[in-house]
């Protein structure tokens, strides 16, 4: 009797290996998508080396910028938040591990039935009858369509997806601390120069005045002189609010309360790395959000393998074994032992075709996450391009705008002294003053644009994470 058990038992276990040829979970590889013209340059060479590889403590050189930047990858929000999705899929990991082993659980009980009197078993069995049972049961299921493997590699792709996005996190927060952070050195600037011109403006109410009394100008120059003066004090207030609400903003980047922000000067701030983009292909390891959308295909992929294996046949194997007896003096007596050894073949036949409508999503959800990789590709290559632009354009504006610069700045001194000597309308003396100003706050402006390009540009190739 034992050995036939044996025959059936290896026969059930032996029949689903015979099917196996049917079905075995596929293997992911890469899909083959275009990348060497992922982004445009004119003018920078590509090749091996990008500066996404530079650490960000390399790029930056205001130490008081990169102790910010410490600070805020240490306690920003939305880091630990990524930080806390890591944790929780590296569980699911630790888990799909354990797909592969036997699962084990034990019972203690106590039952007692009381049978009526009136049912089949109540006229012979009167008394109440009471059972107790120690057991175990130990049952494991074989991976024979590999979906068991292929959950275990679903979980570790998800594992690597949050890892990533805590890296796209981590980026973008350096490139928005340091691009926060010459912006406020911009403004501070352009405050300046608003002081340093309504201070100017006033001195030049004085002198209309005088002008005034002398016969030389009219009411109206020195009415547009004040007005002048009190367009450049709106100017000082709006600048002013503008610095607290980014101070506000930059707090919260470094995950504290909203407080006034120590920094430099715009002038001190210089970023002397090269800038080299690197082939286009580097964005696959480079950028995290990249990485982020191939994990998620991968999990797709697997969930896919998953699916296509539960149509198939299961083998599983339990046994149970324990102490049962219907008096407690004899319950843990050799005599009370029994064991139970199951092995079965399932499949699905009728299922009010759930497993179909999961593989069919499976599919859908795959092809969506191919698509999202593909999108999150042309999205970096035009982010690359779009910073590669931006810094050429406020590079060659910077130079113009200090030309500009220098002519109105010629224009309003020459114009007030015509104006002093008569020979001039102050007309042109009020639009070479607002010209003049107007011009510096742009100068200003350029300054800042070129330095967050190149931060985006940092952003775009994937640097700041490593």
């Amino acid at each position: 009797m034992k050995i036939k058990s044996t025959y059936k038992l290896l026969l059930v276990i032996s029949a689903p290996l015979l099917l196996q040829s049917c079905f075995v979970a596929k293997n992911y590889s890469r899909p083959e998508i275009e990348t060497e013209n992922l982004y445009r340059t004119d003018n920078l060479p590509q090749d091996s080396i990008s500066m996404a590889d530079v650490s960000w403590r390399d790029l930056f050189n205001d130490e008081q910028l990169k102790s910010y930047i410490e600070q805020g990858l240490e306690n920003n929000i939305d880091i630990r938040i990524a930080l806390q999705n890591v944790v929780a899929a590296e569980a699911y990991v630790k888990q799909g591990k354990a797909g592969y082993y036997p699962t084990l659980s034990g019972t203690a009980s106590f039952t007692r039935t009381k049978n009526s009197e009136n049912s089949q078993f109540g006229s012979f069995f009167t008394r109440p009858l009471e059972q107790y049972e120690l057991s175990g049961n130990l049952s494991w299921e074989a991976d024979i369509w590999g979906k068991i493997r292929s959950n275990k590699r679903a979980f570790s792709a998800s594992y690597l997806q949050s890892v990533s996005a805590h890296q796209a996190v981590k980026t973008n927060l350096i490139a928005s601390i340091a691009a926060t952070y010459y912006q406020l050195l911009a403004l501070d600037k352009q405050l300046e120069v608003a002081k340093q011109t309504l201070e100017a403006r006033k001195n030049s109410l004085e002198t209309t005045v005088a002008l005034k009394d002398a016969g030389q100008v009219t009411e109206v120059a020195v009415k547009q002189t004040e007005a002048q003066v009190h367009t450049t004090e709106i100017i000082v207030i709006d600048l002013e609010n503008n610095i607290k609400l980014l101070e506000n903003a930059f707090s919260i980047l470094l995950g504290e309360a909203p407080q006034k922000i120590q920094r430099g000067k715009l002038d001190d701030q210089s970023i002397e790395t090269e800038l080299s983009t690197g082939v286009p292909y580097l964005l696959l390891a480079n950028r995290p959000d990249v990485m982020q959308a191939e994990y998620g295909l991968i999990n797709a992929f697997e969930l896919t393998n998953v699916a296509k294996s539960s149509l198939y046949p299961s083998l599983s194997l339990s046994a149970t074994g324990g102490f049962q007896s219907l008096e407690f003096d004899n319950w843990l007596d050799a005599s009370s032992l029994f064991s139970t050894l199951v092995g079965s073949l399932t499949q699905p036949i009728f299922n009010g075709r759930r497993l179909r409508t999961q593989m069919e999503v499976a599919k859908a959800q795959q092809e969506q996450a191919l698509l999202n990789y593909k999108q999150a590709l042309l999205t970096a290559g035009r982010e690359v391009s779009d910073a590669l632009y931006t810094y050429e354009a406020e590079t060659e504006k910077l130079e113009a705008r200090s030309k500009e610069l220098d002519a109105y700045a010629t224009a309003e001194e020459y114009s007030e002294e015509l104006l002093n000597n008569g020979l001039a309308n102050y007309l042109e003396v009020l639009t070479a003053r607002q010209n003049a100003l107007n011009s510096e706050l742009n100068l200003v402006d350029s300054q800042y644009l070129r330095l967050s390009a190149i931060v985006e540009l940092y952003r775009a190739l994937g640097g700041g994470w490593k």
